[in-house]
């Protein structure tokens, strides 16, 4: 399988102004490849940066020190140092995002947050439907609940509109920060079905389970962010 994101040697440190500008040290020198069809989890404690790294990754936080490349394109793109419109351009087409929050503008109804990623992309406004009306669906997020807006919805149901939207197009890439969280056996289980399932359609795919079971299932490689080696599982 071809090499779809390369990471060398990043790292990461906070400055605290209001606490006598201590320093933390969050990552260092952090280096893997993920393949297409490959689900590499990020290991670790808590407070050992699996969350800093993805957002570096996505370029929400600067890196300072190292590489980030991602196949883009047909071609290499280092996103250390990237523009503002190359970034959101890779976002667009190239890299996903499953956070553990539901950003989107208030009042627009839940059927169109799940459509917008497959819009952005030139799927037809049909077949966006299709699609998301079946992700909603296999979420169990009942239909009177589609023409509304997410915002109303308890966090459960934001966490399975955004599981939705983020599986919405087949991304070569896929950033994931605890997807399995708080849900229930029945909606956990649809999530592990549509990591398969990205997976097998050749999707690169970087995530945190807190869910042993989950994790164990999902994974394909282990990056101990405390070692900072990867292993098969």
């Amino acid at each position: 399988m071809d090499t779809i994101i390369k990471v060398a040697g990043i790292s990461k440190k906070f400055v605290l102004h209001q606490q006598r500008d201590v320093t933390l040290n969050v990552l260092r020198k952090i280096s893997f490849e993920v393949r297409a069809g490959e689900c590499l989890v990020l290991a670790g404690r808590s407070g050992a940066g699996k969350s800093t790294l993805l957002r570096m990754l996505y370029g929400n936080y600067l890196t300072e020190i190292g590489s980030i490349q991602i196949r883009h394109d047909r071609r290499w793109l280092e996103l250390v140092g990237a523009s503002p419109r190359q970034i959101m351009t890779v976002r667009r087409h190239t890299l996903g995002y499953v956070s553990q929050f539901l950003r989107v503008i208030p009042r627009v109804p839940t059927l169109e947050v799940v459509m917008e990623p497959a819009l952005l992309r030139g799927f037809s406004a049909s077949s966006a439907k299709t699609r998301a009306e079946t992700l909603l669906t296999r979420l169990n997020i009942p239909e009177r609940l589609w023409s509304l807006a997410p915002g109303t919805f308890s966090g459960g149901e934001q966490q399975r509109v955004n599981i939705a939207r983020g599986f919405m197009v087949n991304w070569p890439a896929l950033l994931l920060d605890e997807p399995t969280a708080s849900l229930d056996e029945t909606n956990r289980r649809v999530v592990l079905e549509l990591i398969e399932e990205a997976k097998s359609a050749g999707s690169a795919l970087i995530g945190i389970f807190h869910d042993r079971e989950a994790r164990a299932e999902v994974a394909s490689r282990l990056l101990n962010m405390e070692s900072e080696e990867a292993s098969h599982v």
